[in-house]
């Protein structure tokens, strides 16, 4: 009797909540939406993979749709009108992440830069981020890190070629060098050792258990769509984020425990001439700048806050960054003409008396299109992290309440043939900037791999260095042909539990060292 007696109690309250949530809605001149069902919304509809079904949905009402999920009022956009409009004249008003569970078990309680609300914390972490991690003078302070690591692998690839062309694998390549660059750029020991280029196996069992430790998933919990049954959540979902929390905060913790006694040790310390300060000044890590701004404010700068930068910085650069190049190597290896004209302009500015270095990338302006195309064709996922509504507004037109979660369609805007044409075409040339030709403002925003806003990415300096570095220096170094002359496999594969867009197939490829740098490449 007892269960019959909660039954019948959830049910009366959620009948409640679901009038008062309907009187609440019942505004005129919202955004088109299909007809929902009671308590529920529009959940019915969602049939997996979740993003299809809103396709489909856009399809039908428009590329400004209104959907609830559950009792949570979501916008979902992908009109680059409404996009702009949204991170213009709405920009503070969609500031705002939403408060879901993972932000707090996952994420030091709403602390981690990307997860924490619009206010004075996240300016201050943003400030943070962008002038002492990210800025210029610190990327060109890391070049030398992310130069040693491309050009090891290029040696030992080099080293392990034994004639005619040799297969590789590329997903394990990127993931070496994504973790290797990330961690010694924050002054920790690499994860992948060089031998693992040539052992395989031995890399990938590095490279699972990194990805069960930062490639978080998208646990969804019942209180993020109906708070009023939010306590079912501390059952299952809360044991299940407190678990990888306690392993992810565990490895946070040693990394700047070890940086601390380095930074306490007697050569850290003494001081000797002008001339050693600034070499030290020059060799700070970006925990080293972190641990100044606590040993100056140590009652705002916690363990937890310094913790949360850092794993921002795995979770949101990693899997991004070496994806992005396992796609950008896929489309050049099923368009060959892109390749060689890749090639040529690096051949023309650098030469075969050396390899391309960062300082060379300003002067690639192909390369950056080949990268700007294939962010555009693949995103790691179909959506923007979400934002959140503030206050009431307006977007094309529409009445968007306080507190609407907002979902930016990257993936239908990046796809749309009435904003690229031909859009499942490999063309980097539509990057490129002709002489007199400027954007049209009154078109919107078309493009958005790195987010907008004042919530947009604050890597993207460092991921676009390193993905130049990367693939200019797999182009000019290596001559690259499909296995057995088969098309590369370029389905894509959606990680419900992550809510990503991954290659289906990992890629592997065959290479072979090109003749005309070989003086070069047997000197690495």
């Amino acid at each position: 009797m007892g269960i019959q007696y909660l039954v019948v109690l959830i049910l009366v309250v959620l009948f409640i909540f679901n009038k008062l949530l309907h009187t609440k809605y019942q505004q005129k001149n919202l955004p088109p939406s299909p007809p929902s069902l009671p308590i529920i919304g529009h959940l019915h509809l969602l049939k997996q993979p979740i993003h299809i079904t809103i396709a489909k949905l856009l399809r039908i009402y428009g590329p400004i749709l209104f959907i609830r999920f559950g009792a949570r009022p979501v916008l979902v956009l992908s009109s680059p009108a409404a996009i702009k409009e949204c991170f213009t004249k709405n920009d503070i008003i969609f500031a705002n992440r939403p408060r879901l569970l993972a932000g707090k078990h996952l994420f030091y309680n709403y602390t981690v830069f990307a997860m924490a609300p619009y206010g004075d914390l996240w300016r201050n972490l943003r400030r943070l981020t962008t002038t002492e991690i990210f800025s210029t003078t610190s990327l060109d302070v890391s070049s030398k890190v992310r130069n040693e690591e491309v050009s090891a692998v290029v040696r030992e690839m080099y080293k392990g070629y034994s004639g005619e062309f040799m297969k590789v694998d590329l997903k394990l390549i990127f993931a070496k060098l994504t973790y290797n660059n990330l961690t010694r750029i924050l002054g920790m020991k690499p994860f992948f050792v060089d031998d693992e280029i040539v052992n395989p196996e031995k890399g990938r069992d590095t490279m699972n258990e990194l990805e069960s430790l930062f490639v978080v998933n998208g646990i969804v919990a019942i209180g993020d769509l109906f708070p009023s049954l939010k306590w079912i959540d501390h059952w299952r979902v809360e044991k299940i984020m407190l678990k990888l929390f306690k392993k992810r905060d565990k490895f946070m913790q040693n990394m700047i425990d070890d940086v601390r006694s380095r930074r306490s040790s007697s050569s850290f310390r003494t001081s000797s001439t002008m001339e050693d300060k600034k070499d030290r000044k020059e060799s700070k890590t970006p925990v080293d700048v972190l641990l100044s701004q606590q040993e100056s404010e140590p009652a705002y700068y916690t363990d937890d806050i310094l913790k949360g930068i850092i794993l921002m910085m795995f979770d949101l650069g990693t899997e991004t960054t070496s994806s992005t190049m396992q796609w950008a190597m896929s489309l050049l290896l099923n368009h060959p003409e892109v390749l060689d004209k890749a090639r040529r302009e690096i051949d023309l500015i650098v030469g075969y008396d050396r390899l391309l270095s960062e300082s060379d990338l300003n002067k690639l302006p192909y390369l950056h299109n080949i990268i700007n195309e294939t962010l555009r064709m693949y995103s790691l996922g179909p959506y923007l992290p979400p934002h959140e509504s503030s206050d009431d507004c307006t977007i094309g037109g529409y009445n968007i309440p306080k507190g609407t979660m907002l979902l930016v369609n990257q993936l239908g805007l990046h796809h749309d043939p009435t904003v690229w044409p031909e859009p499942s075409m490999f063309k980097p040339e539509r990057f490129e900037k002709r002489m007199g030709e400027s954007e049209n403002e009154n078109e919107g925003i078309k493009w958005i791999p790195f987010g907008i806003g004042r919530r947009a990415c604050p890597g993207e300096g460092l991921a676009r260095r390193f993905l130049g570095l990367t693939l200019g220096l797999l182009i000019q170094c290596f001559d690259w042909e499909n296995t057995e002359g088969q098309t590369v496999d370029m389905t894509v594969k959606f990680e419900m539990n992550r809510g990503t867009l991954l290659k289906a197939k990992p890629l592997a490829a065959m290479y072979k060292p090109r003749k005309l740098l070989s003086n070069v490449l047997s000197q690495l």
